[in-house]
């Protein structure tokens, strides 16, 4: 991240700390205070979960900065900040929107835990059909949007706390059509992703996400 912050001058690193009872406020402090022009820290009121989290910190930088283009990262940094600014040069013209995907090759590092691959594959098949579209892993916590559609598709609450990426794909297709998505979109296989195993979805979620999948459909159908 150091390193990162230090050659691109031009970006700017927004943490949103998820009302965290521990020292994380503290330790985004001090970064900021040794990248006060590239680091931004904003809190939420309270723990709001990981979706409602994202989109507090969407809503604060439009309102807070002028930019062009918005990405959001998990805080582990399973996808690195490196390539995720590659990726991001891809946003531009008519391509509004860009993300990494979690595709296993031989000229890649993806490395995840075997039975959350698994998992993760039906749950992945089942999103692809609920959407109609032939995307491989709308999951992936490496999403790079233009400022326009990030302010028009962030705006309102989301159904599901830890699928919010599905409402995503969604709301774009009801923007711009479901013909017109291999227009303005883009997946990116990448590089690298390197599971942390931090992750604070529990195992037993996988028996929950099928009833927001269910809400998420009737809601955007």
């Amino acid at each position: 991240m150091f390193d990162f912050l230090n050659l691109q001058k031009n970006i700017l690193l927004c943490y949103v700390n998820d009302g965290s009872s521990d020292n994380t406020i503290e330790l985004l402090q001090e970064i900021k205070s040794n990248y006060p022009y590239n680091v931004e820290v904003i809190s939420t009121p309270k723990n709001v979960g990981k979706a409602e989290a994202v989109r507090f910190g969407f809503l604060k930088c439009h309102k807070l900065f002028n930019f062009t283009k918005i990405a959001y990262l998990d805080a582990d940094l399973a996808t690195t900040l490196e390539e995720c600014y590659e990726i991001s040069h891809i946003v531009k013209d008519k391509k509004v929107f860009a993300f990494g995907s979690r595709i296993k090759k031989i000229d890649t590092n993806i490395q995840r835990k075997g039975y959350r691959f698994l998992i993760g594959r039906v749950i992945a098949t089942f999103i692809s059909k609920q959407l109609n579209l032939g995307v491989y892993d709308t999951q992936c916590g490496c999403k790079i949007f233009n400022a326009e559609l990030s302010e028009t598709i962030f705006k309102e609450k989301f159904i599901s706390k830890w699928l919010f990426d599905v409402e995503l794909f969604h709301r774009i297709i009801k923007l711009y059509s479901i013909e017109k998505m291999p227009e303005v979109c883009v997946e990116v296989p990448l590089k690298s992703w390197i599971d942390y195993d931090k992750s604070k979805v529990k195992i037993t979620y996988f028996f929950k996400l099928w009833l927001d999948l269910y809400q998420i459909e009737k809601a955007y159908r």
